[in-house]
């Protein structure tokens, strides 16, 4: 398993925590998406971003107001939800995510980020040991359900 996580440059130091979270205490990769200034724009960095992206299992949005200037955070969300990623949301603080992104879970706090953690080790699991037997495709396509439906349900969404 392993995180995408997205997010405006303006939240870098709140991403990276979350990224050091979730290695240092659930043992979780992720790709933090620090872009590599040489890379440019525009197509070299969309073709950048995909290929990232396909070694990723989920997405998580580090959101704030700073997002909203951000044209690259919509389009990896946009990537995540055609490719059937779980996807989540971490806001921080006591504000919650726009409303549009309300669609999926949120989290605001650490404990909140052990669930989702906790969530997604356990839909990974069991991608694992259905897709044998069930087709990749449908596996992956009831993990990310039970992904939804259980973080729901621990967040109280």
């Amino acid at each position: 398993m392993k995180v995408f996580l997205s997010h405006q440059s303006a939240d870098s130091p709140l991403a990276a925590r979350i990224a050091y979270r979730l290695k240092a205490v659930h043992s979780i990769d992720s790709y933090l998406d620090v872009i590599d200034p040489y890379l440019g724009r525009g197509e070299d960095l969309a073709d950048h971003i995909r290929a990232e992206m396909g070694r990723c299992t989920q997405l998580l949005a580090v959101v704030s107001q700073a997002t909203a200037a951000s044209q690259w955070v919509p389009w990896e969300i946009g990537v995540a939800t055609e490719k059937d990623f779980p996807l989540a949301t971490f806001s921080g603080g006591t504000a919650l995510p726009p409303e549009f992104l309300r669609k999926w879970p949120y989290m605001r706090t650490d404990a909140e980020l052990d669930e989702y953690a906790r969530v997604s080790k356990t839909a990974r699991s069991a991608f694992v040991a259905n897709k044998s037997y069930l087709g990749e495709s449908v596996a992956h396509g009831r993990s990310t359900k039970a992904f939804y439906r259980d973080l729901r349900a621990a967040l109280r969404q």
